[in-house]
C-alpha cells in the first residue's frame, strides 16, 4: 500500500529531526524540541487515519520519536552523570527511516551522545576543566603539563573498546534472559498441556467411578431383595417344620399310653 501524503512528511521531519540530533548544537537552538513537538501531533495524526501503515511501522515511528524527545530531555540535565543514565534508558529504533541508511540514524546518535557524555564524565573524574584560572594557576605552579594528544587518542579509544565491550557485555545479557523467557514460556506451555491432559483424566476417572457407584446401588439394592426373600422362604419353613414336630410330638404322647 503506497504511503500517505501525511506519512511522507512525517518521514521527511523526522529524517530532518535525526540529522539534527546527529549535529552538534548550540544551547539556544530550539527548533529541534519544535520538529520532534510536530511529529508527535503528526503521529497521532496517522494513527487516527482510516488508511494508517501497518502497526510495526507505527510503533517504528513511535520509538524514534519518543527516542528524539528522551535525548532532548537528557540535554536538559545539569549533572553529566545524570544525562549518561538518561541516555541508557533511551531506546533507539530498529529499522531505518530511509534506504540510503545502513545502520538506523537514530542508533548513531545514541552511541554519539553516550561517547560524549562518558567524555563529559571522565573529564569531569580526570579534572580536565581548564575554564577555572586559580587550577590553571595551580598547574603552572607546580609544573604539571596537560595531557598530551596522543595520551587523549589512547585513553579515548580505549574507553570506546570498554564501552563496547560493555556494550556487548549488555546484548549477551539481553539475549540470555531472552532465551531463558523463552524456555519458561515454552515449560510453562508443556506444564500446562499435561495439567489440561491431566484435568480431562481425573474427570474421565470421576466420572467412571460416579457410574460405577450407581451401578453398586443397584445392585446392592437387587441382593438385598434377594436376600429378603430367601430369609422368608426359610422362615416359612421353619415353621412347618416346628408345626409338624409339634404335632407329632402330641400324637406320640397321645398313642403311647394306650400302649401300656
Amino acid at each position: 500500500m503506497a504511503a500517505s501524503r501525511l506519512e511522507l512528511n512525517l518521514v521527511r521531519l523526522l529524517c530532518r529531526c535525526e540529522a539534527m540530533a546527529a549535529e552538534k548544537r548550540d544551547l539556544d537552538e530550539w527548533r529541534l524540541e519544535k520538529y520532534v513537538g510536530a511529529l508527535e501531533d503528526m503521529l497521532q495524526a496517522l494513527k487516527a487515519q482510516a488508511s494508517k501503515p501497518a502497526s510495526e511501522v507505527i510503533n517504528e515511528y513511535a520509538r524514534k520519536v519518543d527516542f528524539l524527545k528522551g535525548m532532548l530531555q537528557a540535554e536538559k540535565l545539569t549533572s553529566s552523570s545524570d544525562k549518561a543514565l538518561a541516555n541508557q534508558f533511551l531506546a533507539p529504533g530498529r529499522v531505518p527511516t530511509t534506504a540510503r541508511e545502513r545502520i538506523p540514524a537514530t542508533k548513531t546518535v545514541h552511541l554519539q551522545s553516550r561517547a560524549r557524555y562518558t567524555s563529559e564524565m571522565r573529564d569531569e573524574l580526570l579534572g580536565a576543566d581548564f575554564s577555572g584560572e586559580p587550577e590553571l594557576d595551580v598547574r603552572k605552579r607546580s609544573g604539571v603539563a596537560g595531557p598530551r594528544p596522543g595520551n587523549e587518542k589512547q585513553s579515548a579509544a580505549e574507553l570506546d573498546l570498554i564501552l563496547q565491550r560493555h556494550q556487548d557485555l549488555q546484548e549477551k545479557l539481553a539475549e540470555e534472559m531472552l532465551g531463558l523467557a523463552r524456555s519458561l514460556k515454552t515449560n510453562t506451555l508443556a506444564a500446562q498441556s499435561v495439567i489440561k491432559k491431566d484435568n480431562q483424566t481425573l474427570s474421565h476417572s470421576l466420572k467412571m467411578a460416579d457410574q460405577n457407584l450407581e451401578k453398586l446401588k443397584t445392585e446392592s439394592e437387587r441382593l438385598e431383595q434377594h436376600t429378603q426373600k430367601s430369609v422368608n422362604w426359610l422362615l416359612w419353613a421353619m415353621l412347618i417344620i416346628v408345626c409338624f414336630i409339634f404335632i407329632s410330638m402330641i400324637l406320640f404322647i397321645r398313642i403311647m399310653p394306650k400302649l401300656k
